[in-house]
């Protein structure tokens, strides 16, 4: 097959051989992986768990029925299957209560017949004579509790002021929310504390299941006696309820952690007072103490906690040794104190192996963490800090593995953004930093190796980029708060000429443009040079370039019409210079085909729940399959990973988000694109950044320090570009101090490429509000899921932009479509 057969011609072959690996046994067996690997032990008394499987249960809540595979909107996956975990009981040949199972169907259908979303369902009441039946049946309770939340809005009842919009009347998700979760979606309903109430009061053996994407009050859990042991499932994809199953009966010994700190109430994380402030902005006060480095720093917090950060249980126990530190690799032997001279020249940080001994009764994974403590200094900090993680294999009992984790003296470095020590500059404050490692965030042993920094270092020297001008505070390590200066309020909808009316952009259509008659036996424009020479090294990009017109240049900027099964639009697409059209799909939990396509692919698990995995090589696997995926139905770029802090519990698209520590998401979602792209397709890394918030998120500006942009909400994305070189980067909708994050030269230009040195191209998010020119002076490359050539042009006759812009957009866009094969 030649190049680009399959986005030329779209033949619908299997990739391999005779058989599609699309939806395949061989794919689901890979999505079943992560989801064992995913679920998260949280409680385990007199070890309730495992279930023998010989006993009957009785299962309780609606959501024993109505299993939440993953969030909506563009996460969403249309697959084969689901399983419930009703449907893995019974799989394993598990007796279940019936009756109950049946009365739950029955109910939740009305409520789908009524216009109610999956998910988005009222616990129905449950009678004293069900819960009698039941402990007649079975003597252990399963309690299933569901969450669902999706793109577009948020985990509460606050919706907007609408602008135009196209889109059919539907149901509006946070009336629905403020109608089944009149409290919020983050504590437990009345209903759902009286079927809990009802079934521990009959019960002695209950166990708690949560099928949630994200955070939610579990004091319920942990603190009420009669509640033995407790799952975290999370949204575990198509085998969600197989794997959750097997963990229950002890087929697989649960070795999934947390990638997010549990705490008791919504108030208690700092994100949630400024939440809905306002439509218009968000004021990341907080700082740098999201998740945990709030929780383990600022006095007072850390007793807010019910599971924290990296907690997990497992059927099994470990041991953990530290047996050699270093900093340089001709030194071993755990030297207790290491100084900033003991460097040798390009060595820039410190190294770790770990012994871990499986000393219980079975087989089972253990996942070490490695933390690391900085000076308070001028800046200060956090408590704790990632540092590395490594997963084990399965160790049967009595084995040991010796695992390798590192922490550069980058990493440990802090942003100066205000000049205390060093302006814009990563620094490393002198004092001396600990090391620890553990299991979690909270069980550390602090090793006898640290770092005595002498002196204050400067890491890297840069430029201020994307200040903060309307942000007034941030808090401190000690919870007091400093005053930040301020600037010029800045016009997001500042335009030479009369901006479009917000909303008209959304569900544009790219326009088919057409072509003039030619030649069957020379489909090319007269005299042209093909994009096919260009592949075959006969002619260089820049003279390919040379011979398209501005009109050309800015067509190639712009979203281009579906073709196969794509259903998210393309990009290139001259067909008269033999460029194909490179079709994009989108993610981040699957494929996502639209089911009147007939095309059914493989839903894995969300990516909130493959970050509670804590293993880059599992992750690997799926990014891999999912390109094959991508590849065989002709498509070229999957919208994933999408890798967004998790900032605050509110946000509605936090299953989408791997976790709240930009170093786990930036180990794994680069797992993941690598993966990917070793299919010769690319990955589209997203939302670049701060989409922190879905309430008005086209238009909502995020106001952060740099120092917090760039050690929290950047680094993920950091991390990406120089470990696994994306193809493209997604640019967010939102505002990041007053710029539209696709029109913001510091963000696209400034730090992606030239800091970076990123090399593909950057799109925006589909419809953004943002101005077609600006984005391209900006340097993001590509507009979805069309452009505006006709304004593009005006914004050239008025001196805006220039054909070296639009040449610079192209030229980046052409490069990768030569990626793909």
């Amino acid at each position: 097959m030649q190049k680009w057969a399959r986005l030329l011609y779209q033949p619908g072959v299997p990739l391999y051989g005779d058989t599609r690996v699309t939806g395949s046994k061989e794919h689901i067996d890979i999505s079943k992986r992560a989801a064992d690997e995913a679920v998260v032990l949280l409680k385990n008394e007199n070890d309730l768990l495992p279930l023998s499987g010989d006993a009957p249960v009785a299962m309780f809540g609606k959501a024993s029925y109505e299993y939440i595979k993953g969030g909506g909107g563009s996460g969403d996956v249309f697959c084969k299957y689901i399983r419930s975990l009703y449907d893995g009981l019974k799989e394993r040949g598990v007796r279940v209560y019936e009756p109950v199972i049946e009365y739950y169907r029955q109910e939740i259908e009305k409520q789908y017949e009524a216009g109610r979303a999956p998910g988005m369902t009222a616990e129905p009441d449950l009678s004293e004579d069900m819960v009698k039946g039941a402990r007649n049946f079975a003597d252990t309770a399963i309690i299933v509790i569901n969450r669902f939340s999706g793109e577009g809005w948020d985990r509460s009842k606050v919706e907007s002021p609408s602008e135009f919009s196209p889109w059919p009347a539907a149901t509006s998700m946070p009336t629905l929310s403020g109608e089944v979760f009149p409290d919020g979606d983050f504590v437990l309903t009345a209903k759902e504390k009286e079927m809990v109430s009802k079934v521990t009061a009959s019960f002695d053996r209950v166990i708690a299941v949560l099928n949630i994407g994200g955070t939610l009050d579990l004091r319920w859990v942990k603190e009420d006696a009669k509640i033995g042991a407790a799952l975290y499932m999370g949204q575990l994809g198509m085998e969600g309820g197989l794997a959750t199953a097997d963990v229950l009966l002890g087929k697989v010994c649960p070795s999934g952690r947390l990638s997010d700190t549990f705490a008791g109430t919504l108030e208690d994380y700092p994100s949630t007072e400024g939440f809905h402030e306002s439509y218009e902005y968000v004021d990341y006060s907080e700082d740098v103490y999201v998740g945990y480095r709030y929780f383990e720093t600022v006095p007072g917090a850390a007793e807010k906690v019910v599971y924290p950060f990296g907690y997990g249980l497992s059927y099994t126990s470990f041991d953990m040794e530290v047996v050699d530190a270093a900093a340089v690799k001709e030194v071993s032997g755990l030297k207790k104190t290491v100084n900033a001279a003991d460097f040798t020249e390009g060595n820039d940080g410190f190294c770790f192996t770990v012994k871990v001994t499986n000393t219980g009764k079975v087989a089972g994974k253990e996942v070490v963490q490695l933390y690391y403590s900085a000076p308070q200094g001028l800046l200060k900090k956090p408590a704790r800090e990632l540092g590395d993680f490594a997963k084990t294999r399965v160790l049967a009992p009595g084995e040991a593995q010796l695992l390798t984790l590192s922490v550069s003296k980058y990493e440990l470095s802090s942003y100066d953004d205000l000049g205390k020590v060093s302006d814009a500059s990563y620094v490393l404050e002198k004092g001396v930093y600990s090391f620890y490692i553990g299991e979690n965030v909270r069980n550390l042993t602090k090793t006898d190796f640290e770092f005595n920094n002498e002196e204050d270092k400067v890491i890297q020297k840069l430029s201020h980029k994307l200040a903060s001008v309307e942000l007034k505070k941030r808090m401190l390590a000690d919870g007091s708060f400093e005053e930040l200066p301020v600037g010029e309020h800045k016009d997001i909808n500042a335009c030479i000429f009369e901006k479009m009316e917000p909303g008209t952009e959304e569900a544009l259509v790219p326009a088919v443009r057409g072509r003039d008659s030619y030649f069957l036996t020379y489909p090319y424009k007269e005299g042209a040079k093909t994009f096919a020479e260009v592949a075959e090294g006969k002619v260089t990009l820049d003279e390919f370039m040379a011979q398209l017109s501005d009109e050309d240049l800015i067509h190639l900027c712009g979203g281009q019409p579906n073709t196969g099964v794509g259903n998210v639009f393309g990009f290139g697409n001259l067909p008269e210079y033999g460029v194909p059209n490179a079709v994009t799909a989108d993610g981040p939990a699957g494929v996502r085909i639209q089911p009147e396509t007939g095309v059914k692919t493989t839903a894995f698990p969300c990516a909130t729940s493959l970050a509670c995995t804590w293993n880059k090589d599992l992750v690997e696997e799926v990014g891999f399959a999912g390109g094959e995926e991508l590849k065989e139905n002709n498509l070229c770029v999957w919208l994933t990973p999408a890798i967004n802090i998790h900032r605050s519990p509110m946000c509605g698209r936090n299953f989408e988000y791997y976790s709240e520590d930009p170093y786990l998401t930036g180990r794994l979602a680069g797992a993941m694109v690598r993966g990917i792209q070793r299919n010769n397709v690319g990955a589209s890394v997203k939302h670049f950044a701060c989409n922190n918030k879905e309430t008005n998120r086209k238009h909502c500006d995020s106001r952060v320090s740099e120092r917090a942009l760039r050690e929290i909400y950047l680094k993920a994305f950091e991390m990406i570009v120089h470990e696994s070189a994306p193809y493209t980067i997604m640019s967010s909708y939102n505002v990041i101090n007053g710029e539209r994050a696709s029109e913001s030269h510091d963000l696209i230009t400034g730090i992606l490429k030239e800091e970076w040195g990123f090399t593909g191209f950057v799109t925006t998010d589909w419809w953004t509000r943002g101005e077609h020119y600006k984005e391209i002076k900006a340097g993001n490359d590509l507009k979805m899921a069309c452009g505006f050539p006709e304004r593009v042009k005006k914004a050239q006759e008025m001196g805006a932009v220039n054909r070296a812009d639009f040449e610079q957009c192209a030229r980046r866009i052409l490069a990768t479509i030569l990626k793909f094969d």
